[in-house]
């Protein structure tokens, strides 16, 4: 018998669908999603093609403790939704401010998914913030529009290293004051 850890996190609960905590259960389904190309090119993080383990140890690191990183499973089992939609996470910086990431499954593109969840972490403040920034690569408007759609303010551009690119790729910044 394993037993799970309790992991000191906030469930947020929307209309269509709650941010959760991850469980190690979800492993199959975020691998499935981030094995896709489609998913891995829009982030920083997940390699393609996606090694062996990389999930597996992702989700170790979610439910330690301590960690620099809070990570939200967007579960719509609420509404008759997949368990598994996407994830949010915020990265703890310095100054009391944190990084936004995330990313949709592409079956639940253009449902306004990740635009609730961001909204959703900019209205709780899970981690009592002054501030939260999030970057976008320039070929991914639809997640600019998000940003800005919860309040963020574009800061300038920048470059960020993509794993599944393997290459520094153009991004806008933005930032949102709590």
């Amino acid at each position: 018998m394993k037993i799970q850890p309790i992991v000191n996190q906030p469930v947020i609960e929307t209309e269509r669908f709650d941010l959760r905590p991850m469980q190690r259960s979800d492993l199959g389904l975020i691998e499935m999603y981030a094995s896709d190309p489609r998913v891995a090119m829009t982030t920083s993080s997940i390699p393609h093609p996606l090694p062996p383990g990389t999930i597996d140890a992702f989700i170790t690191r979610a439910l330690s403790e301590p960690r620099d990183e809070d990570v939200w499973v967007m579960d719509g089992l609420k509404s008759g939704g997949a368990e598994v939609m996407g994830v949010i996470t915020l990265s703890r910086l310095d100054r009391n401010q944190t990084e936004v990431g995330y990313w949709v499954a592409p079956a639940f593109w253009n449902t306004h998914l990740a635009s609730d969840a961001v909204k959703a972490l900019v209205t709780t403040n899970p981690l009592g913030n002054d501030t939260m920034f999030a970057s976008v690569y320039h070929d991914n408007p639809a997640s600019a529009k998000v940003l800005t759609n919860a309040g963020f303010v574009y800061l300038g551009d920048a470059e960020t290293y993509c794993l599944a690119r393997d290459a520094a790729v153009p991004t806008w910044t933005y930032s949102r004051k709590l």
